[in-house]
Formats: structure tokens, sequence, C-alpha cells
């Protein structure tokens, strides 16, 4: 018993000094492939950041480098060391168990492609102030998984990326520009493009508000029972950070209310119109007599 453990021990040590040499060479060579790829990887996310300002489709390019690295080190490694056919079982194994995995947890695998398929055809970036199924907010990042959206009460959701892929995305800060909009309700007796025209010239004077390209714009919205109402249309730069979009609306309401209200302008309130009936009927018996 005692020779057949001093035989074996005596095997896996020409084993071993058989496959230090291949050891050593695997693990060299190993590094060097490492730190090439990690060099090519920095410099192509360098000259990512430098032609394209979209950070979320950087961050998701320098994940999936990291994964492919490591990976192809991997593979590299076992090669050297001999176990080449070990690295394609693990190839194998790896594609059923994804593919098993993948049936069984789809809803992942769907987040996950949806994610991939987002990183380079996405209808927004970071910053962006979206809304879709029914969260509304800014885009603060982007995982293979989910979207963080930063709503304006404070809270934070991660909607997962395969809800924003299959339902309808309103993204409203994309090109720059973004409307506001109030109406103001006036009396039937006013001068109706008298008080456009006052509504229009405060509206101007407005910081933050748009006075070219999109200019501000008013028409007739409503025929209300004791009002006409005038809706107001505007334009803010969604990329002026200086002016919050819920101010310039809150100011120009109130510059406008101001305004017509130093012109005379009637903004009267609901107004309800009471008929007596009985009184009518005694009228009415009254001339018959």
């Amino acid at each position: 018993m005692l020779q057949d453990i001093i035989d074996n021990l005596q095997v896996y040590y020409h084993d071993i000094v058989t496959l230090l040499p291949k050891l050593l060479l695997a693990i060299i060579v190993s590094t060097i492939l490492y730190t090439v790829m990690k060099w090519v990887k920095r410099k192509i996310i360098k000259f990512l950041r430098g032609r394209a300002d979209d950070k979320l489709l950087i961050s998701f390019v320098n994940s999936i480098t990291n994964i492919i690295v490591g990976i192809i080190v991997l593979l590299v490694f076992l090669s050297i060391v001999g176990l080449g056919n070990v690295a394609g079982s693990i190839l194998g194994a790896a594609g059923i168990s994804a593919f098993v995995i993948g049936f069984a947890l789809k809803d992942i695998g769907e987040n996950f492609l949806a994610g991939i398929i987002m990183a380079f055809d996405r209808p927004f970036r970071l910053g962006d102030t979206v809304m879709t199924n029914g969260v509304e907010g800014t885009i603060t990042q982007m995982s293979l998984r989910d979207t963080h959206i930063k709503t304006f009460d404070g809270k934070d959701v991660y909607v997962p990326n395969g809800q924003i892929i299959k339902n309808p995305l309103y993204n409203y800060t994309i090109d720059g520009f973004m409307r506001g909009s109030f109406s103001v309700g006036v009396d039937y007796g006013e001068d109706i493009e008298l008080v456009r025209s006052i509504i229009l010239n405060t509206i101007k004077t407005i910081p933050g508000v748009l006075k070219e390209h999109k200019l501000p714009r008013t028409h007739v919205k409503n025929l209300n029972t004791s009002t006409i109402d005038i809706e107001v249309h505007y334009w803010i730069d969604t990329f002026d950070k200086k002016h919050s979009s819920l101010e310039i609306k809150s100011l120009a309401q109130a510059s406008v209310i101001k305004a017509l209200a130093q012109k005379e302008v009637g903004m009267p309130a609901d107004i309800v119109e009471i008929k007596n009936y009985d009184e009518k009927v005694k009228l009415e018996q009254i001339a018959k007599a």
C-alpha cells in the first residue's frame, strides 16, 4: 500500500514537472495578452469619448469589452496548458446552460437583449426627460438589465429595458426644445385680438422663453358659458439649465394675469344663471284671469 502511494506521488510529480513549463508559459502569455487587450480597450474608449457624447454607449462598450477580454484570455490560457478540449467543453456547456437559463429566466434574457439593442439604437441620452409606463423623470443611468430614471419627486425608478422596448417612450428633451402651455379665461365683452396681443407681448419678456425660431403663440381654445378660453403656447430650451420649466410656467402665468389686470381685462369666474319657474307660472295664471 505504501508503495502504491509512492508510485502515485511519483506520477503526480512527473505530471506537475511536465505541466509546469506550460503553466508558466500560459501565465506569461495570458498576462501579456491581457495587458495588450486592456491597452487596446482603453484606446477604443478614449476614441469613443472624443468622438461621441453618448456616455451610456461608452459605458456599455466598456462593460462588454471587459467580458470579451476575460473570455479570450481564459481560452488562450487553457489552450496553452493543453486543455483545449476542456475549453471547448466549457464553451459547449456554457451555450447549453445559457439556453436553459435563458428559457427559464426569459424575462431577464429579454431585458439583456433589449439593453444591447438600446445601447446602439436608443431614444434617449443621459439627462433627457422622458416618460414611459407612467414613469416620468430624468435618465441617470442604463445597464444591460434596466434603465435608471430619477422622478421629479426624488424617487429612483429602475425600468426593465424590455418594457421600454415594447412600450411607447416620450422624450421631452431629445432635440433641446420643450413646449409649455396654459389657458386664460376672459370675458365675452373683451377685444380678443387685443387680449392675445397683450399676452404675447408679456410672454416674450419672460426669461427662458424662446423668442426666435419657435415663437410664442395664442389661440381661442374654448367658448365656455361665462368665459372665452385663450390657450398660450411657448417654447423653452431644455439644454439651458439656468431656467426651470416649472419656474418659467409659474412666472409666465403670474405675469400674464398681472398684465391683463393692469389693462382692466375682465377674467370672470363661472356664472350661474338661476330661473324661478314657479314665479313664471303664477304670472301666466294672472294673465289668463
